[in-house]
């Protein structure tokens, strides 16, 4: 049997990785201009993590999670998302003892057992950022800005921010019976998770993907609607704050998000044009999380987006990213003789941050000069007879096909300030 990668996995091979990097730097560097920093939790974590963080009658924890025993029997998780997997390094090294917010980000991959579709995957990655410590409004706000200047710098403009509020502990279960008391007429319609799950997490029915469930339940009572007064203050605030940001929201009551441990600030990124789910990200406050795991009584706030959602909105990625797996420089040699001046002068060239490469095939000139060219190179460094023998070295620039002898000595600089050149030219 051909061995292949698992159902739902999947291989990101050169120059497909290129667009990665791209994208996940354009990701660091716009979560570090907002004052977060990286975090980097284990692949897998104890399944009681997850239980009581992600919530027992999620679809994740239901149906979702890849668990296995260790050799010593314990229960093991690989982490279908990363908030808890931060809630837990925050408590573990007591981080909330130092000066808050903490602020970090993530990139990484996650895992869930679910059906493989269209940027949808068993094994996914996830760019997320969490801020623990503080429950500012404002703080949502900043989160959702991150967000938004996030596809700004990815180069999408055509997005839409679905907010909500799911309200606090108190005002919820307030909610929860009214919303039980509709329900129960009519949950001989729901699908058969529902028809279990509606009467200890009923707001899981307006998270379901079933049609059914949601003609069933249609003019059902909303969270909005049965805020207490300082959720409700809280909520106005953030859309205050939005809106001084110029940013466009649409207020959403369908908007519960799919784990247990959100409370108040709620929000999705939709992105038209990418199939029938249209969400690349989302993500709300989390105020009662860290204290389900064990830890202080602390707030939060985070999203995660799906990196390969990401790379289904985006169409067209900057030149600069997709040059990133190119060569800046091909060194050709027409004798085998020349092959150790040849890595000598590839090694100077690496040393100065110069992407260069040379043929390790035997490849006629002719053929060096083809490959130079699938690797998109854009100069083409020549060395033969003549060029040995009267202390220069041959420059090809592969756009306009002109070529300069340059001093050997020089031949380093040479190169670097052309490229500089090309790419302010570019810029």
């Amino acid at each position: 049997m051909q061995l292949k990668a698992p159902r739902g996995t999947y291989d990101i091979l050169p120059p497909e990785s290129s667009k990665w990097q791209y994208i996940e730097g354009i990701l660091k560097e716009t979560a570090e201009t907002f004052g977060y920093r990286e975090i980097r939790t284990p692949i897998f974590e104890h399944t009681e993590l997850f239980e009581r963080g992600v919530g027992t009658s999620t679809d994740i924890v239901t149906k979702e999670m890849y668990t296995f025993k260790d050799k010593s029997l314990r229960s093991l998780t690989l982490r279908p998302e990363n908030t808890a997997s931060c809630a837990r390094a925050l408590i573990e090294h007591s981080i909330y003892s130092g000066i808050m917010p903490a602020k970090w980000y993530y990139i990484g991959p996650m895992f869930r057992y679910d059906r493989p579709q269209t940027g949808r995957y068993r094994q996914f990655h996830q760019f997320g950022v969490e801020a623990f410590g503080s429950n500012s409004p404002y703080l949502d706000a900043e989160v959702i800005i991150l967000l938004i200047e996030v596809l700004k710098r990815l180069g999408l403009k055509e997005y839409e921010l679905h907010i909500n509020s799911v309200g606090c502990t108190q005002c919820r279960d307030v909610y929860r019976q009214k919303l039980i008391e509709h329900i129960t007429p009519v949950k001989d319609r729901l699908c058969p998770d529902c028809q279990t799950r509606y009467q200890q997490n009923p707001l899981r029915v307006l998270d379901c993907k079933e049609k059914s469930c949601h003609q069933a339940i249609v003019n059902y009572p909303t969270l909005f609607q049965h805020l207490c007064s300082d959720c409700a203050s809280h909520y106005d605030m953030v859309k205050e704050a939005l809106k001084a940001n110029s940013i466009d929201y649409r207020h959403d009551d369908n908007l519960v998000r799919g784990l247990d441990y959100y409370t108040n600030t709620a929000f999705e990124i939709h992105i038209p044009g990418i199939g029938a789910q249209s969400a690349v990200g989302g993500g709300g406050r989390y105020n009662g999380l860290v204290e389900d795991c064990g830890g202080p009584d602390l707030p939060g706030i985070g999203f995660a987006m799906g990196i390969e959602r990401l790379l289904l909105a985006v169409n067209t990625l900057a030149a600069k990213g997709l040059d990133s797996g190119k060569s800046d420089v091909f060194i050709t040699t027409m004798s085998d003789q020349y092959e150790l001046q040849a890595l000598e002068l590839l090694t100077r060239l690496r040393q100065k941050n110069i992407r260069a490469e040379k043929d390790y095939m035997g490849r006629s000139g002719r053929a060096q000069m083809k490959y130079a060219d699938k690797l998109g190179a854009r100069m083409v460094i020549i060395i033969g007879d003549d060029e040995i023998q009267q202390g220069y070295f041959t420059l090809r620039d592969m756009q306009s096909k002109e070529q300069v002898q340059i001093d050997k000595k020089e031949i380093v600089e040479s190169v670097k300030d052309r490229l500089a050149k090309f790419r302010g030219g570019n810029g």
